[in-house]
């Protein structure tokens, strides 16, 4: 049986439920963003959309990867290379992986040298909430800001002392447990939780060593497994009644099988290291002052386990590391008038088995904001300017308009500029490299209209982006700034709930072209990305027994520049049970992908067929 992809594209979509709170109080403040303006705002003031993933959403979800828990949403899009803990690229809005801003905690992370982050690699257990915010930002943030910015904040405090663990058994050996507990009193508050996943995996690739074009050019039919260990811990202590310190560390070690050759090997020993402290000060009312201080460090070591002779030999390491540093200021001159100004620092260093020219370089960026309130009218602008010793300086900015003219309507419109500095790769990898290579640039506008409502909601966006010297190869094969792309899209998302349902739904459809100028592949489609996507999520308790349906689907995409390798498009539906013992305890069981349809998001790379899951939670209340 085949789900249809049109069939998830006329549902209404998904609601913008979630909880972002302040990062240095106690305060619970419900439907507020910190990324979109870098200050809380209520998502219903945003002139630019956004969308909040809460705990509450995670758990019921079931989800045991990133990919898992947003695939589907508004605006996203991910290619995969073979199951859980594989390399994962995700687009957001038809722009690259390497123009996706992903913050943990506030800090910066991304491999310096291939410019993505490891999504595959974050663990889900760790995770309080996810703010997805869609077009860019660099006005705030600076580079690769140009489809959207990711925050993903780990575990909190709640208040008073509370404890979780939840244990998963699942198909292809999957074994997951995690625990953790949080205590915040009057003036403290820490937070510490573990993790450890590990499952045999499935045959990543299914390609051959044989002929061009075969995938990953190798033979070796086998189980691919993938194994995490995380911990996370976060603390802060409130030093007066104005001055709090707050800081936060996220390890992530794991180990991914792949096919793959001696040569690039087929195994990898992975870590993701995020660091970070923060002191904020609230001098008065209208005005606050914070400074943080952050560390990500991407470590990849590949190696080739040769099962013939039970030996394993080195084949490549890359290790980077940035540090990040900002200040910030925030100050309300007038009721519904604040202007927010503030620099941030950034230095990216490689150490790495391939010799780059150079392996280090500092960014400087200083930025400032206004947000403004009058009646039903909104306005927000940004600037910024980044000094990269590299490539030198670089000024963005955005601006944006809402109005809300009554029953709950809202009408916004925001236009703003995007760029993203070039990767280690892109500038001094031997062999493959220019570095006279510039910064890639983009414009984009969009216009939307929204209703809120007590039990209801809904969305609708739609966009255009234009990127210009995108890095790629001329014809002499020599990497330029010569490419150029047009994207435009729409996104429909709402919620409903009606008698005892919850119905969380989403549609997209994004037409991401090259328009380089007399190309062979001018107006072509991105390769890997769909046009149409779509998520519906359907939940009723019933007592204590809650049962939930989530569809998701994707259109066809191409899986080249050329587009004459074509990816079908598929759809999958995952059934959710979860039966509350008690307060603390419950049981949760999933079955996903229940009609077995096979897919691929990436040529060769087999995704898994129907899987099962069975877990044991328990989250205590507060004592």
């Amino acid at each position: 049986m085949k789900l249809s992809y049109h069939t998830l594209s006329l549902a209404l979509a998904l609601a913008l439920p979630g909880v972002a709170a302040a990062q240095n109080a106690p305060t619970e403040l419900d439907d507020v963003t910190v990324t979109a303006t870098r200050t809380p705002i209520s998502i219903e003031n945003s002139v630019v959309p956004v969308q909040v993933i809460d705990r509450a959403q995670i758990d019921h979800s079931q989800a045991n990867s990133l990919q898992d828990l947003l695939r589907g949403r508004a605006g996203l899009d991910f290619a995969n290379q073979g199951g859980n803990g594989k390399i994962t690229s995700l687009f957001l809005r038809g722009s690259n992986s390497n123009q996706v801003l992903v913050l943990v905690d506030g800090v910066r992370v991304a491999s310096a040298t291939s410019g993505m982050a490891a999504l595959q690699d974050l663990p889900v257990d760790q995770i309080e909430r996810i703010e997805i915010v869609r077009g860019p930002r660099s006005s705030l943030y600076g580079s690769e800001a140009i489809g959207g910015v990711i925050q993903i904040f780990t575990r909190n405090a709640g208040q008073g002392l509370q404890q979780n663990l939840a244990i998963t058994a699942g198909s292809n050996n999957l074994r997951q447990v995690s625990a953790g507990f949080s205590n915040r009193g009057e003036r403290g508050w820490i937070s510490a939780q573990g993790g450890y996943q590990k499952t045999d995996g499935i045959n990543a690739c299914r390609g051959t060593a044989a002929g061009w074009g075969a995938g990953c050019f190798a033979d070796e039919p086998d189980r691919d497994g993938y194994r995490n260990t995380s911990i996370n811990v976060r603390g802060g202590y409130a030093l007066t009644d104005t001055l709090s310190l707050e800081g936060h560390v996220l390890n992530a070690d794991s180990f991914n099988e792949y096919d793959g050759s001696i040569f690039g090997g087929n195994e990898a020993d992975n870590r993701q290291q995020v660091y970070g402290a923060k002191l904020a000060w609230a001098a008065s009312e209208r005005f606050r002052l914070s400074a943080q201080v952050g560390r990500n460090r991407d470590q990849a070591d590949n190696y080739f386990a040769d099962a013939s002779t039970g030996t394993r030999s080195f084949a490549s390491a890359f290790d980077t590391r940035r540090d990040t540093a900002s200040v910030q200021g925030d100050f309300s001159f007038a009721e519904g008038q604040q202007i927010t100004a503030g620099a941030d620092w950034q230095n990216d260093k490689v150490t790495s088995s391939t010799a780059f020219d150079i392996d280090q370089r500092d960014n400087l960026g200083v930025f400032a904001e206004y947000q403004g309130q009058f009646g039903a009218h909104s306005l927000q602008a940004s600037v910024r300017n980044d000094d990269n010793e590299q490539f030198g300086n670089h000024t963005t900015g955005s601006l944006g308009y809402g109005f809300a003219f009554g029953n709950g309507f809202r009408l916004t419109a925001s236009a703003g500029t995007g760029f993203k500095a070039p990767t280690f790769n892109d500038l001094y990898y031997p062999g493959f490299s220019n570095p006279n290579l510039k910064p890639e640039e983009s414009k984009s506008l969009n216009l939307g209209i929204a209703q809120y409502a007590d039990n209801w909601n809904w969305t609708f966006n739609a966009y255009e982006t234009r990127v210009d010297q995108l890095i790629g190869y001329d014809s002499n094969f020599d990497l330029v700034n010569v490419a150029e792309a047009r994207i435009r899209g729409a996104e429909l998302t709402g919620y409903l709930s009606l008698a005892g349902f919850d119905i969380n739904a989403q549609a997209s459809f994004t037409d991401p072209r090259d328009h380089t100028s007399g190309a062979a592949t001018y107006d072509n489609l991105l390769a890997r990305r769909a046009r149409t996507s779509g998520r519906l999520d359907v939940d009723k308790s019933f007592g204590p027994l809650r049962l939930g349906v989530t569809a998701a689907g994707s259109g066809h995409r191409f899986d080249n520049a050329a587009n004459s390798v074509r990816l079908a498009g598929y759809g999958t539906m995952d059934v959710r049970v979860e039966y509350a013992i008690n307060d603390a305890w419950s049981l949760q069981a999933k079955a996903a992908n229940v009609f077995d349809r096979e897919y691929e998001t990436v040529a060769w790379y087999n995704q898994p067929g129907r899987e099962y899951q069975l877990t044991l939670r328990y989250n205590s209340k507060a004592n």
